[in-house]
């Protein structure tokens, strides 16, 4: 049987939201890591408008609402992807960091765009 998508069920809000900060986690200086291959993120994006750049992606801002969300920062600590400590730092967890999001990084990270 094939792995299922989203096992631990989590809402759009929450798949945009772990997208984004996984994003966050593979930009050089971004986060820090950990010797548990945990990554602590403590600064977020500020919109330029009605979008931000993450690396070489842009995101619209419409993607963005659940990384200034303190329901979503502890929902996905519930599900043991975070660590949060809302609204002054967020730690992905290994398990969140590796978490499969599918298709919702190619829906909101766009790249080779001309912003």
């Amino acid at each position: 049987m094939p792995p299922r998508n989203n096992p631990l069920k989590l809402n759009p809000l929450q798949l945009r939201t772990l997208t984004l900060l996984q994003a966050i986690a593979r930009i050089p200086g971004a986060a820090a890591m950990n010797d548990r291959g945990e990554a602590s993120i403590s600064q977020f994006p500020s919109a330029h408008g009605d979008h931000f750049h993450l690396g070489d992606a842009v995101v619209g801002g419409r993607d963005a609402t659940g990384l200034y969300n303190e329901s979503v920062w502890h929902a996905l600590a519930r599900k043991g992807l975070a660590r949060a400590d809302y609204p002054r730092q967020i730690v992905l967890t290994a398990e969140g960091l590796g978490y499969d999001t599918g298709a919702e990084a190619r829906a909101i990270l766009h790249t080779g765009g001309g912003h």
